[in-house]
């Protein structure tokens, strides 16, 4: 499954998609993971070379288990399994007169004048087809992939050939799918002429189609294709005045578009990321579409102007035979080479290269996206994953932020319709570079992402990170995990144990974790205030895309009521801020977690109010006692008999706030474990901080 098996979708064919020149909140993730989380606790791996930049272009050998990084005048190749161990490379920069010849055009001899290795492709079990910028000298090489000695440099491994020779030249162009068997030659430029200023439109998007073994036409079309096409791409969302446009593709090389292949090629799937052209409307979107849909687009029928304004309609005249698009064939026809078709089907697909109808994404409407981030999408990657009530499509989407984020594909009402849910927010760069490429082993199960700076390494799941509980695992909707009556691991299909529980289509713990006695029982913190003052209860819960609800208990009262937000209280991301705290505040304040319709305690808290005359009372009490010796101190067994008289029995299950040591006289096992994140590790008990304008003790 990936990109250079696009081709094998329609026979005879090689897709390349082309870019034409002519309010509302993002949705959160459900985890957030920084650079440094990853790193310490999920494994990230990353690589990079020294004073080199720009790797733009990856691919994943599962057989050799290596993989090849393109980057500024280097290849590298990597393991697959630790891409920071093993690393071999082939330097490849450009020849100095070209660079000179780049120099005195105006360029930076020091930043452009480079051979910037955009593409690497598997041209067979040997060789891989590099292409490179060669510092504004496009060119292509050959190299060996069996020998890599260290240090060798191209003069002795690359058999050079001119990009010109190998790839056509285009005005604006987004991805190229490249199969072994593709055969082009210079087609020059071409220009969008779908491109309908009428409507407004500057831009659009499309997929074309050429076959693999066209060599140009006889006397007209001579060294340019002749089985040309194009359809237009289209992901907008429906509104009642008119519809929202991603209409925008990545220029080239970037990896905006994935084929996820099936069994049946009908059954292909192709994932595209889209961004706005607005400059008022900033959002970015994926639209996912059948391979069925495109093939039926280029067989339908092709766009003419007509009339006096030029308009756009639909073609009714005679349509030449061999229809234009058609491959040539021994096989199926009279023709073995372009150069043998007729010259009324050289006219007609050199007048009439664009189809009439569109190619729309699968519902109507994007996949998945979002508005109003501080990022946009640039690349995407798909992994069709087996769980236990169906397969599931898992996306993987790189931002210009350095973040990947992890979307999932689940059916939404009858099919083929689907939404996109937003499990993962994963910061994979330390410097936040924009990701370049991703690609997927799915053999081992883990994700590489380029950018500017590095290649990064994560795998795809992080089952531990959702929680210790069995309804955190089934509320997570990650297909790559379920829980196995113990902990969230990894889910194995050929697994025969009856207790692995997971719900990907619904998320609903409801049914799957009754009776799940995992979670332990909660605690009850205390939390001391001072009438007047103002008091933080903390409770942060593990996924952001739940919400908090808190119910109050008054002391000797058994209802219990729900918090509601008023002048005196206030709900923040991480807790509740009671202000201007009176006596009857006291009492047992519970902080549940709601999902998916379903609700988990997390915290209980029991908050004393002491009145102004007890808290200075006390005050006095600790300034007035004798220094105590070194070790465990009892004082506060006082302070508990203003609180609760007769019950200084409890004192000994309580653990009072203190200042804070220094971080320097903490021990070297604390400091390491003093940044564990809260919401990808259970809490311990500890003592409530008290309020910021109460006196500690």
């Amino acid at each position: 499954m990936g990109r250079a098996g696009a081709a094998a979708m329609i026979p005879g064919l090689a897709l390349l998609w082309a870019v034409g020149v002519g309010g509302v909140a993002p949705s959160p993730p459900r985890l957030r993971l920084s650079f440094q989380e990853l790193q310490a606790w999920h494994g990230l791996q990353t690589f990079s070379l020294e004073r080199t930049c720009c790797y733009e272009a990856l691919l994943v050998d599962e057989e050799r288990g290596r993989l090849f990084v393109g980057a500024e005048n280097h290849v590298a190749s990597l393991s697959l399994d630790n891409i920071s161990k093993q690393a071999k490379k082939l330097a490849w920069p450009a020849p100095v007169e070209w660079r000179e010849e780049c120099n005195w055009a105006g360029k930076d001899i020091g930043t452009e004048c480079m051979n910037f290795v955009k593409l690497l492709h598997a041209y067979n079990h040997t060789h891989l087809l590099a292409c490179g910028t060669g510092a504004f000298h496009p060119t292509c090489a050959f190299v060996e992939v069996g020998h890599w000695p260290e240090g060798r440099s191209y003069t002795q491994g690359w058999q050079q050939t001119s990009w010109a020779e190998t790839l056509p030249s285009f005005e604006a162009w987004a991805n190229v799918q490249v199969s072994e068997q593709s055969h082009t030659t210079p087609a020059g430029s071409m220009t969008a002429v779908e491109a309908a200023p009428a409507m407004g439109r500057l831009l659009v998007s499309r997929v074309g189609q050429i076959c693999r073994n066209d060599v140009g036409g006889q006397r007209s079309l001579v060294n340019k294709w002749t089985t040309f096409l194009k359809a237009r791409l289209v992901c907008s969302v429906p509104g009642v005045e008119g519809d929202t446009h991603f209409d925008q593709l990545r220029p080239f090389p970037a990896e905006d578009v994935f084929l996820l292949s099936s069994r049946d090629h009908r059954t292909s799937l192709l994932y595209a990321v889209f961004s706005t052209s607005s400059s008022i409307f900033q959002g970015s979107a994926v639209c996912v579409y059948s391979m069925n849909d495109v093939r039926r687009a280029f067989l339908g029928p092709f766009a003419h102007k007509e009339g006096p304004m030029h308009q756009w309609v639909s073609y009714q005249g005679r349509v030449p035979y061999p229809r234009p698009g058609m491959c040539p064939s021994k096989t199926f026809g009279t023709f073995s080479s372009t150069k043998d078709f007729p010259d009324d089907v050289i006219h007609f697909a050199r007048n009439h290269p664009l189809m009439y109808n569109s190619v729309l994404p699968i519902g109507g409407r994007p996949l998945f996206l979002q508005v109003g981030a501080n990022y946009t999408f640039t690349q995407i990657a798909a992994d069709r994953v087996a769980a236990a009530d169906g397969h599931y499509d898992v996306l993987f989407i790189g931002t210009d932020a350095g973040t990947v984020l992890k979307v999932i594909s689940v059916p939404k009402g009858s099919r083929p319709s689907a939404e996109g849910l937003l499990l993962e927010e994963l910061h994979v760069f330390e410097d936040s570079s924009a990701v370049t490429s991703m690609q997927i082993s799915s053999k081992r199960h883990q994700l590489y992402v380029a950018s500017r700076r590095a290649v990064a390494q994560i795998a795809l799941h992080r089952c531990t990170a959702h929680g210790r509980a069995c309804a955190e695992c089934c509320l997570a909707r990650d297909p790559y995990c379920a829980w196995d009556g113990v902990a969230c691991t990894r889910f194995q299909p050929s697994t025969k144990r009856r207790f692995r529980r997971q719900d990907v289509r619904n998320g609903n713990p409801s049914t799957l974790c009754s009776g799940d006695f995992s979670r332990p029982a909660l605690l009850e913190h205390k939390v001391f205030g001072v009438e007047g003052s103002s008091a933080f209860l903390e409770c942060e819960p593990r996924s952001l895309q739940a919400h908090v609800e808190w119910t109050f208990q008054r002391a000797g009262v058994t209802a219990h009521t729900q918090v509601l937000a008023e002048e005196r209280t206030e709900r923040t991301a991480r807790g509740l801020l009671l202000r201007r705290l009176r006596r009857r505040d006291s009492g047992v304040y519970l902080c549940a977690a709601v999902e998916q319709g379903f609700s988990q305690p997390l915290r209980r808290l029991s908050l004393h109010v002491l009145s102004a005359t007890q808290a200075e009372r006390l005050a006095r009490a600790e300034e007035a006692a004798p220094a105590a010796p070194p070790g465990p101190k009892l004082w506060y067994r006082d302070f508990l008999q203003l609180v609760e008289p007769g019950g200084g029995g409890s004192a000994n299950s309580l653990r009072m706030c203190r200042p804070q040591l220094a971080q320097h006289s903490l021990p070297p096992e604390s400091r390491r474990n003093k940044g564990r994140n809260r919401r990808t590790h259970a809490p311990e008990p500890r003592a409530e901080r008290g309020p910021r304008s109460a006196t500690h003790w």
